[in-house]
């Protein structure tokens, strides 16, 4: 595992230090391992929403995946 030295506002401790009192993190790296998780989670939802606007656009790739995959190579 990394550590990382991250500086944060003061806001932001308040914040972090307020969801390990509040028990909802153990401590105040799992507060920053779950906002990096859900960040993830959020980007992965993001390109599922981009990738459906665009098939609606009619921008999307139609046909055999093989095929397709033959194309893309």
């Amino acid at each position: 595992m990394t550590t990382l030295s991250v500086p944060i506002s003061g806001e932001l401790e308040n914040f972090i230090n307020k969801m390990v009192k509040e028990g909802r993190a153990a401590n105040k790296a799992d507060v920053v391992r779950k906002a990096i998780r859900r960040l993830e989670e959020d980007e992965v939802v993001e390109a599922v929403l981009r990738a459906q606007r665009e098939i609606t656009l009619g921008k999307g790739l139609k046909g055999d995946l093989r095929s397709l995959l033959k194309k893309i190579k």
